[in-house]
């Protein structure tokens, strides 16, 4: 029995995954979490037990590959699969670099989310052709790295949802970051995508296929 603990910051959707995987004999739900800090709280208890990790990367708070990599300290063994609501080729190899054991992004991960479980419980990895061709280009010396690879995890986060139009006080918000730290961060990615403004940032975006 493949043993799956699940954390999302939105119930519908740990509830939507609990009914998906119910319907598997041989998966079982065995607890869930809302965010990074109940997370912690509950991984360190001694009856904690869970054979694949379902982690939502986009819950408020902490960047969630810096939540993933203290997962990976703290539970070397433990297989994690990351689900985003970001497209494969913004964070997948980010996120494999830190130790996930596969990648799904949620407008498809209805489709792929028992396959991948079972493949992650066996040690493996799981990898979308997408991502799989993705990561074959990635490794090929002649190619240029493009200024948005050079941004931290947090940055490059920041960076989409400015690219996106949202302002900067509900960025704090929904990061739970103060307006302050926020504008620090936008005045790091300016520096290092050499622009000055939201909307060159968001042509920059375009034009590398960051976003529609």
């Amino acid at each position: 029995m493949i043993k799956v603990f699940i954390v999302d910051d939105h119930a519908i959707i740990r509830e939507g995954l609990k009914k998906i995987l119910k319907e598997e004999s041989d998966i079982i739900v065995v607890g869930e979490a809302q965010n990074g800090v109940e997370l912690l709280e509950k991984i360190q208890k001694p009856d904690f037990e869970c054979d694949v990790m379902l982690l939502d990367m986009n819950m408020p708070g902490r960047s969630g590959i810096d939540l993933l990599c203290d997962l990976k300290i703290m539970k070397p063994e433990l297989r994690i699969l990351v689900l985003s609501i970001h497209p494969e080729d913004r964070f997948a190899l980010r996120t494999l670099k830190a130790g996930a054991g596969g990648y799904l992004c949620k407008d498809t991960a209805l489709d792929e989310l028992v396959v991948a479980i079972r493949k992650i419980s066996t040690k493996g990895r799981y990898l979308s052709i997408a991502l799989a061709e993705h990561m074959a280009f990635d490794v090929i010396p002649e190619k240029d790295t493009l200024p948005h690879e050079q941004l931290s995890n947090r940055e490059l986060e920041i960076m989409f949802m400015l690219a996106e139009g949202k302002k900067v006080k509900d960025i704090a918000t929904e990061l739970v970051l103060s307006i302050s730290t926020v504008f620090t961060y936008r005045v790091r990615i300016f520096e290092k995508l050499k622009i000055k403004s939201n909307v060159e940032l968001t042509h920059y975006a375009m034009i590398n296929m960051l976003i529609e």
